[in-house]
């Protein structure tokens, strides 16, 4: 090596060591980042879409069992206002379903056409059966298919993104959050505007088609020719050899590296969600400007609303410590179980302040995972990384709802509670 092109390997090393990027991805780079705006704005979307079906049915969740629950012994007994059945069952019904396609998606042949079709499919089948249910299993199954929807279309749309600029993983974090708030506020919305249950449903069958024509006709199609810039902006590299994952042994072995992604976010999302579906329904303020009915849905658009904030916030603010989070979170529960066994809370204003806490915690953990991992691991092992990780949450939602539902009798079951100081 001549001394002059030394002296410039060995400045561009002490710039950034890391980083090394041939003419070829150079030239890839330029030609992804015009343009750019059309994929960002198609995730945002897609995040959106795919997301919505699920916020919906946990919002209706309440609903839901009540519409098929109209007399509760429990409620008689002991006063609390307890369904008998929990909305953890609707949750169950919600996240089972997509955890097991998350689970199997990854070792499936990636045809992202075929799987993208069923997802929007399987969509509007989930609103369709809701809205004209006649029985509990019909509206159940709804349920179910919308999660099966909502699997397909986030691993299939996560490991996509590892053919994209990494700045996608943003804008479908911030674009999951935004169903969060439109899916809860939309359904909170129609139904305080006496808009019947299967009238809400049939309106939001917009959904599905949005996220086709984003799919199709918005997002570009990536550029297969160029290998993608393989650059790496962290000091802590997950794996050295970065040649894509081959046959069904060598990922499997690939786990154990993720997993200083997976528990953390694991348990974020077990102890959000047994609030969540555990006990958000047992917390009551009497005599307030909301319903009972209403203030469990108005909660769920409280709680969105900081999963959106912290999901669109990884461009301006990130956190490498997920654990972290699952600590506060955690210190979450205590105050919630708590909450619902005494009634100490003075103001419903205290819990929304908790709630949007609680959201911005899990929207966080989300988030911060992803985009951590789209710069820690070289982009011929995201694809396969991102469909594994994506699974972490749905463990812990999975569990939660397990939880949730002895948990919930087992506090209805107590004497109703006396909420002695309110303001």
């Amino acid at each position: 090596m001549s001394p002059t092109k030394q002296q410039e390997a060995e400045s561009s090393s002490d710039h950034d060591p890391q980083v090394v990027v041939t003419p070829a991805e150079a030239t890839h780079s330029k030609r992804q980042n015009r343009g750019l705006w059309r994929d960002l704005t198609a995730y945002w979307i897609l995040g959106l879409c795919n997301n919505y079906g699920y916020v919906v049915m946990l919002s209706a969740a309440h609903d839901i069992i009540k519409q098929f629950n109209p007399t509760d012994e429990t409620e008689e007994t002991t006063g609390r206002g307890c369904h008998l059945v929990s909305t953890g069952a609707i949750l169950l019904a919600d996240v089972l379903p997509s955890l097991f396609v998350k689970m199997l998606m990854p070792f499936f042949p990636f045809w992202v056409n075929f799987r993208i079709s069923i997802a929007v499919a399987f969509s509007a089948a989930g609103f369709l059966l809701v809205g004209f249910a006649n029985a509990e299993w019909m509206a159940l199954l709804g349920v179910i298919i919308t999660s099966a929807s909502s699997g397909i279309g986030e691993t299939t749309f996560l490991a996509y993104s590892s053919r994209y600029n990494k700045n996608v993983i943003s804008t479908w974090s911030s674009g999951t959050g935004g169903a969060g708030v439109i899916g809860s506020l939309s359904y909170a919305t129609l139904r305080d505007l006496d808009v019947s249950p299967r009238d809400t449903m049939l309106i939001m069958l917009i959904f599905p088609a949005i996220e086709a024509f984003a799919f199709w006709l918005l997002l570009r199609r990536p550029q297969v020719d160029i290998l993608p810039v393989t650059t790496v902006e962290s000091t802590e590299v997950l794996i050295t050899d970065d040649k894509p994952l081959v046959g069904f042994k060598e990922k499997f072995f690939y786990i154990k590296h993720l997993l200083k992604y997976m528990l953390p976010l694991c348990l974020v999302y077990f102890f959000e969600y047994f609030i969540n579906q555990g006990l958000f329904e047992l917390v009551y303020f009497e005599d307030i400007f909301l319903s009972k009915e209403s203030q469990y849905r108005w909660l769920n658009v409280d709680y969105q609303i900081g999963v959106f904030i912290s999901r669109s916030s990884v461009n301006i603010f990130q956190l490498n410590k997920i654990w972290l989070m699952s600590v506060f979170q955690f210190i979450n529960v205590v105050y919630f179980l708590t909450e619902v066994i005494w009634w100490y809370t003075p103001s419903i204003w205290i819990v929304f302040a908790i709630v949007l806490w609680e959201g911005l915690l899990g929207g966080g953990a989300y988030v911060n995972t992803f985009y951590r991992m789209s710069k820690e691991i070289t982009p011929d092992r995201q694809q396969f990384a991102m469909a594994m990780v994506v699974q972490s949450d749905s463990y812990g939602i999975a569990l939660a709802g397990f939880l949730a539902i002895p948990v919930h009798n087992a506090i209805c079951g107590l004497p109703a509670a006396v909420r002695n100081v309110a303001w």
